[in-house]
């Protein structure tokens, strides 16, 4: 039987739902100034949300006993005015560099440790609305109530919101079991995104771990673990004599795929899409799939790929070709700490860039072995494809949980 439905604002909505709005629904209390330098991972009395962990790294409903939470480095760092959050209250970004901005965490979970809101946040107490544990937080990050934000958003380069912009936006408030049965449908499938996401930062640090430990470190010749079966010493090269940088450009074709840094997982070095169904025509450096690509705009976010195919490497990417090295073992230089220090000690502040004077000239040890090259090149490929595996499971509940928010939360699947 199809139940009721009364058409508001944000669209129909079942006709026992209620719309309030965000300033009938929440007080604003007091947030701190304090910058990510004023925390820390160590310990401390007092956890500090920070604006970059909300867009980043939380999810809707934060579980104050499992996430790891920033400490504020001294208590006399924060006003006598902040507040501390208490369960229940949600914090908003309000700023990021994008359309992300007004991302929203709700506080649970908290038991007897203290925990304040940081800068570029504005924390929320309720003040009128029965809500479930866990219905504001996926609530306030679906489209039905990001689309709401959008036309508050301000800037150009960095994006905005203000507590007075978004204090009509509305609010909506089910009937308080059925508010229970969503949440816990969506924590289902939030848990299983929560696990495989845990497999996925553990392999990335036996990943780097082996990094750290196959590659030579300062003064040595050889790294601390080696693969069976070699023993030889490595030798010491510049980088100019290891790869080259490619420059011929050309423009994408329908075969001949064009790569953006939007295109790639960060720190994963795989692709988000499917580029050959991109349409538009770009220009850019032309690779055949004998090199690798390194991104050089803001070399810390780690963006890299090995590429088996032919396409245009678009922007800010360094298409390199290997000189006498595997192509493998070059793609996993270029993810090594050494490498990563060097291509940080960049120019411009704003938008820095690797330089590629600095790490052409720069000395590297490497195995004179083209075996050892390769087999290390493929002990990587192997963590790699787990890595993968995992992600694309969590993708996959990612997607489903879109699709579960989109129907649940709109009343579209009822639960009762």
């Amino acid at each position: 039987m199809v139940k009721e439905l009364k058409h508001t604002e944000i669209g129909d909505i079942p006709v026992d739902w209620e719309l309030q709005t965000f300033d009938e629904t929440f007080r604003v209390i007091s947030n701190n100034t304090l910058s990510r330098e004023n925390l820390n991972n160590r310990g401390g009395a007092v956890r500090n949300i920070h604006y970059g962990d909300i867009l980043t790294k939380f999810p809707e409903v934060l579980d104050c006993n499992e996430e790891e939470i920033p400490y504020v480095n001294e208590l006399s760092l924060l006003s006598s005015s902040t507040q501390l959050l208490q369960d229940g209250d949600i914090v908003v970004a309000d700023t990021a560099e994008d359309e992300t901005v007004g991302k929203v965490i709700e506080v649970q979970n908290l038991g007897d440790s203290k925990l304040v809101a940081g800068l570029h946040t504005i924390p929320c107490r309720v003040k009128k609305g029965d809500f479930a544990p866990g219905w504001l937080g996926y609530y306030m990050n679906s489209d039905l109530f990001h689309n709401q934000i959008l036309p508050y958003i301000t800037g150009i380069k960095v994006s905005s919101i203000s507590k007075g912009a978004i204090s009509e936006t509305l609010i909506l408030v089910p009937p308080f079991d059925e508010q229970e049965k969503i949440v816990q449908s969506l924590n289902k499938i939030q848990l299983l995104m929560t696990s495989e996401t845990k497999v996925v930062n553990k392999i990335k640090l036996v990943k780097n771990g082996c990094l750290s430990k196959m590659f030579p470190q300062k003064d040595d010749t050889v790294p601390e673990m080696r693969l069976p079966g070699f023993t030889e010493a490595w030798e010491q090269r510049k980088f100019s004599d290891i790869a080259a940088r490619e420059s011929f450009v050309s423009t994408s074709a329908s075969d001949v795929p064009s790569v953006e840094y939007e295109d790639v997982v960060a720190e994963e070095g795989r692709l988000n899409k499917d580029i050959r169904l991109k349409e538009a025509v770009k220009s850019g450096i032309t690779f055949d799939g004998s090199q690798v690509l390194y991104g050089k705009l803001r070399p810390y976010l780690h963006n890299w790929l090995n590429p088996d195919f032919k396409g245009i490497a678009v922007g800010d990417w360094w298409v390199l070709k290997p000189i006498n090295m595997e192509k493998n073992f070059l793609y996993r230089l270029i993810q090594t700490q050494q490498f990563d220090n060097i291509a940080n000690q960049s120019s411009g502040s704003k938008m820095p860039r690797a330089d590629w004077n600095l790490i052409s000239n720069s000395q590297f040890v490497v195995p004179f072995s083209k075996e050892e090259q390769s087999k290390i090149g493929g002990y990587f490929d192997n963590i790699d494809h787990l890595i993968t595996l995992h992600q694309c499971k969590c993708d996959k509940y990612s997607n489903i949980k879109k699709g579960m928010m989109s129907d649940l939360l709109t009343g579209k699947i009822r639960l009762v």
